[in-house]
C-alpha cells in the first residue's frame, strides 16, 4: 500500500523523524487555515501517488494568504498524469542548503534490508545510478543486527555529506530504519533529506509503501486504505480471486503460472505490442477461473485482442480447453482470443477446441507465433476504432 506524501510523514513522525510544520487540506479555505498555522511563506503540495508533481504545476511557494488562495485553487483538480487532485499537504516552506536521498529497501537475494544513502538528493535515484552511480553509497543491514548509530555514522560519512550534517543525518538514519522495519515498509524513502540553512536536518518529502502482509498487526492502517484509489479493473480482479496487475497496453494477457504470465509480457513487447495487464490464473484454470478471468479482462476497454498462455504441467490441457469453451459461453467478450495451449493432454484440449476455433478464437502452436497473432489483431483493431 502506496501512502500520500502527508501520511508517510505522519508516519514519519512516529518514529521521530523530524519533517516540516504542516497540515493537509481538501480547500482553498482549508489550506489558508493550515498556512497561517505553518507560518510564512508556505509551500502548497498537490497529493498524488506520482512522480513529476512539480514539473507539472502540483508544487508552489506561497509568501501569504492570497497567494495560497490562488495556487490552492489551480491545485485542486489539477489532473497530474491521469491522477486528479482532491487533497493538499501546506507545510513551512524551508531555507535549503543541501539535499540528499535516503532510503531503506529489501535486497531479496541477499537476503538483507538494503539502504541506499546520497549526496545527490532531489532528483530520481534511477538518475543518479545511471549518471553518477558512485554518489550512492549501499549499506546492507543485517535484520538481526539492525542499524545502531556507530554504523549509521560509517555510512554518512561514506556517502560524503556534509560535516554539518553527519550527527542528525546518523540520528535520523536509525530512526528512519525503526521505521522501515518496525513499521512494516516495503520501502521508506526520503527525496529529498535537506541540510537547512541554520543547520537543520529534516525530511522535505516522503515516500511509504507499506507491507500488505503486515496489515493483521495494523489495524491502524484502515484509515490509510480508506484513502486508496485503487485501479477498478485491480479491485474487479480482486473480488474474484484473482492475481491480476493492470497495465497501460492493449493485448490482454492470461497465464497460468507468475513466470509464464511474465514470459508472456516479455514476448508480447519482444513482438513490438504492449501488455494490458498481468493476470496469473495459477493451476486451477477451469471454467469459473477462466470465465472470471476473461471478465476482467473485457471489462478493460483498453483491450483489443487476448492472449491465453497456459503450459499444463498439474494443470491439464483438456480441462483447460473444457474452461475456455465453456468460460465463452459465460461472457460476451469484445476481442479476439488467441491460444497457445501445451503440456499436460495438450493433444487432447487442442482437439476439443478444434470445433470452435474462428475468427474470433484463434489457436497457434507456440508462444511466439500466438504472441505475434495477438500483436497483430490488437493492431487491426485499434486501426478499425480510429
Amino acid at each position: 500500500m502506496d501512502l500520500f506524501e502527508y501520511q508517510g510523514k505522519q508516519y514519519f513522525a512516529r518514529f521521530s523523524i523530524p519533517t516540516s510544520p504542516g497540515g493537509v487540506a481538501d480547500t482553498v479555505t482549508e489550506a489558508v487555515a493550515q498556512a497561517d498555522a505553518a507560518g510564512y511563506p508556505v509551500v502548497v503540495k498537490a497529493q498524488v501517488k506520482v512522480g513529476g508533481r512539480g514539473k507539472a504545476g502540483g508544487i508552489k511557494l506561497a509568501a501569504d494568504a492570497d497567494e495560497v488562495r490562488r495556487h490552492a485553487g489551480a491545485i485542486l483538480g489539477m489532473d497530474i498524469k491521469g491522477h486528479v487532485v482532491h487533497r493538499l499537504w501546506v507545510e513551512h516552506a524551508s531555507d535549503i542548503d543541501k539535499e540528499y536521498y535516503a532510503s531503506f529497501t529489501l535486497d531479496r537475494p541477499a537476503k538483507k534490508h538494503l539502504g541506499m544513502l546520497s549526496r545527490e538528493g532531489g532528483v530520481e535515484i534511477e538518475e543518479v545510478a545511471r549518471t553518477n552511480p558512485g554518489a550512492i553509497a549501499r549499506l546492507h543491514v543485517d535484520p538481526v543486527r539492525g542499524l545502531d548509530r556507530e554504523a549509521a555514522r560509517r555510512w554518512v560519512e561514506e556517502a560524503g555529506l556534509d560535516e554539518a550534517a553527519r550527527d542528525q543525518a546518523a540520528d535520523l538514519l536509525v530512526a528512519l530504519y525503526r521505521c522501515y522495519t518496525e513499521g512494516d515498509c516495503d520501502l521508506a524513502e526520503i527525496n529529498p533529506l535537506i541540510l537547512t540553512t541554520d543547520g537543520r536536518v529534516h525530511a522535505l518529502d516522503a515516500k511509504v509503501t507499506l507491507d500488505d502482509n503486515a496489515t493483521f498487526r495494523h489495524p491502524e492502517w484502515a484509515e490509510y486504505a480508506a484513502t486508496e484509489t485503487e485501479d477498478p479493473r485491480e479491485r474487479m480482479a480482486k473480488e474474484k480471486g484473482l492475481n491480476y496487475i493492470g497495465l497501460s497496453g492493449t493485448v490482454g494477457i492470461i497465464a497460468n503460472g507468475a513466470g509464464l504470465a511474465m514470459s508472456t509480457l516479455d514476448v508480447v513487447n519482444q513482438v513490438g505490442g504492449e501488455a494490458a495487464n498481468f493476470l496469473d490464473v495459477g493451476g486451477g484454470a477451469n471454467a469459473d477461473v477462466m470465465s472470471a478471468a476473461l471478465e476482467v479482462i473485457n471489462a478493460d476497454p483498453s483491450v483489443r485482442s487476448i492472449f491465453v498462455n497456459i503450459f499444463g504441467g498439474i494443470t491439464r490441457v483438456d480441462e483447460v480447453a473444457k474452461g475456455v469453451i465453456e468460460a465463452l459461453g459465460r461472457v460476451d467478450l469484445r476481442s479476439p482470443i488467441v491460444l497457445r495451449l501445451d503440456g499436460t493432454n495438450a493433444e487432447e484440449g487442442r482437439s476439443l477446441l478444434a470445433p470452435h476455433l474462428s475468427d474470433r478464437l484463434l489457436a497457434e502452436p507456440t508462444m511466439l507465433e500466438a504472441a505475434r497473432r495477438a500483436v497483430a489483431l490488437a493492431g487491426q483493431r485499434s486501426e478499425e476504432r480510429a
